[in-house]
């Protein structure tokens, strides 16, 4: 029946679909939803992406040399790696990274090894692979060179244990010969925001098709009242979180008063 559904869909309903660099090689994805609600008991998800590609191959490593590659980026953030050390017997923070502009999420999905699909410079310019991202880094940094690829997987290391980033290579499952799909998991403290969803199909390395989808991420309810109040009115929302504060302990000793 899922498959059912997934086939009709793109036959029937390809809105919201944009390809780019047109070919022979046409492919044509979709997302399950568009959108992503975050309430106060989300605890995370997962995203559904199915599409559609001719003459691609059903297995891996197809001798036909047709790859596919999906990445989903959430919205660009500057980012602060800190290194501690030992200073006078305590551990403190010393030396740091500011990392501008990376996504705040990040996940890559493919149907082979991803450093098979393409050369490095191809990768590199796409931003295909953990290994391949542009980490820039601001211009005042206390880092030394010969220190900064340490900083750069240490950056990656502890987003991947947040599960802000991830890759799933030979993730991507084929339903037939030209139909795909794979699942992207959402954790429960992904960034809201505006995210790109972008396909790529390779054929011997080059690009020969790509698509770019939108995906929004965003609070709802009481939630998006008090992210939004917090952004734009930080001192509302102090003054109101410190009223709150003080009328939650004086009805607290009201209830547990002791006579």
């Amino acid at each position: 029946m899922m498959r059912l559904v997934l086939l009709l869909s793109l036959m029937l309903f390809p809105v919201g679909v944009h390809a780019q660099n047109p070919s022979n090689e046409d492919l044509v994805t979709a997302l399950s939803s568009d959108v992503v609600s975050i309430q106060s008991n989300f605890t995370g998800t997962e995203i559904v992406i199915f599409g559609q590609a001719s003459h691609i191959a059903r297995q891996p490593n197809d001798p036909s040399g047709y790859e596919l590659a999906i990445v989903v980026e959430g919205p660009p953030q500057d980012i602060t790696t800190r290194r501690k050390g030992r200073f006078l017997g305590v551990w403190v923070n010393r030396e740091a990274e500011r990392f501008q502009a990376v996504p705040s999420f990040y996940a890559v999905a493919s149907s082979v090894d991803i450093g098979l699909m393409a050369d490095r410079t191809v990768l590199d310019e796409l931003g295909i692979g953990l290994n391949h991202i542009n980490l820039a880094v601001s211009g005042v940094s206390n880092v030394p060179l010969s220190d900064r690829d340490d900083f750069r997987k240490a950056f990656v290391r502890l987003r991947q244990e947040a599960g802000l980033y991830s890759e799933q290579e030979t993730s991507i499952e084929f339903l037939t010969h030209t139909m795909f799909r794979t699942n992207i998991p959402l954790p429960a403290n992904i960034p809201v925001g505006d995210y790109k969803v972008k396909s790529f199909l390779f054929h011997h390395g080059e690009v020969v098709s790509q698509t770019e989808e939108s995906l929004a991420v965003a609070k709802i309810g009481f939630e998006q009242i008090t992210f939004e109040l917090a952004q734009n009115y930080p001192f509302f929302y102090g003054v109101l979180a410190v009223m709150l504060a003080i009328f939650t302990g004086w009805l607290a000793g009201v209830i547990f008063r002791k006579d």
